[in-house]
């Protein structure tokens, strides 16, 4: 089994390893995966790492394995308007929940509460499959992407 200990930049291969991980499996710095190749994999990552969609990660064998995001069930909300965008973002960043955010939609993980929210803001959330790739928090040592230092992005730890 592979021993991954290492977050690196993300310059990427042609053959580099895969392994696709769920936003939640993402937060994880130590667990058993399967990359996609079918072989099992150890992640020893510094605690608090969260990879990203695209990151690349090294193993103590020198095997670079590429870090792809899952299609995972989420909620996105198609919107036009950059005040009901803010005004969306206010509620569910009240309530302190992940947002993909982009030009004209917002995506979070799928909850029927939150949607109910949604609905009740005058919005249509639709309910699919797709990757889930959030915004870092304000409080956060990192930008967004890849760390240089090789130490990845930290969130707070789940209770």
């Amino acid at each position: 089994m592979l021993k991954i200990t290492q977050h690196v930049s993300n310059e990427w291969q042609p053959d580099d390893v895969t392994v696709t991980l769920t936003f939640e499996q993402r937060q994880r710095s130590r667990a058993r995966v399967e990359l996609d190749d079918g072989n099992e994999a150890a992640l020893f990552l510094p605690h608090g790492t969260v990879l990203r969609d695209g990151d690349l990660l090294l193993a103590r064998e020198g095997n670079r394995i590429r870090v792809r995001a899952a299609a995972e069930p989420v909620s996105t909300v198609g919107i036009d308007d950059p005040v009901a965008l803010a005004r969306l973002c206010y509620h569910l960043g009240n309530r302190h929940v992940g947002l993909q955010i982009s030009r004209v939609w917002i995506r979070y993980q799928h909850d029927y509460v939150l949607d109910d929210l949604v609905r009740e803001l005058g919005m249509n959330p639709i309910l699919e499959s797709a990757p889930f790739d959030p915004e870092f928090g304000a409080y956060q040592s990192h930008s967004r992407g890849s760390s240089a230092s090789g130490t990845g992005q930290s969130f707070p730890r789940k209770p």
